[in-house]
């Protein structure tokens, strides 16, 4: 695996726990918690989302789903 695709996927675990720590956050949330923009905080969510990991109830808000998830 190349450097960028190692530190997109470091990025994208660690906002799934940021969600899971603090519940329901929104995209400001975490561009502020990661500082990256609003784009890439997108991307990562849909990652996230097209895996079942994470869920939208409200626009621009993000959530954990119920998916049982084993991180190393």
């Amino acid at each position: 695996m190349n450097r960028s695709t190692t530190r997109m996927l470091s990025r994208v675990k660690a906002v799934y726990l940021f969600i899971r720590e603090h519940g329901t956050v929104s995209t400001t949330d975490l561009s502020e918690e990661f500082g990256i923009t609003h784009r890439t905080v997108q991307r990562d969510l849909h990652v996230l989302q097209y895996n079942g990991l994470v869920e939208s109830p409200n626009r621009g808000k993000w959530t954990i789903t119920r998916k049982k998830v084993k991180i190393s």
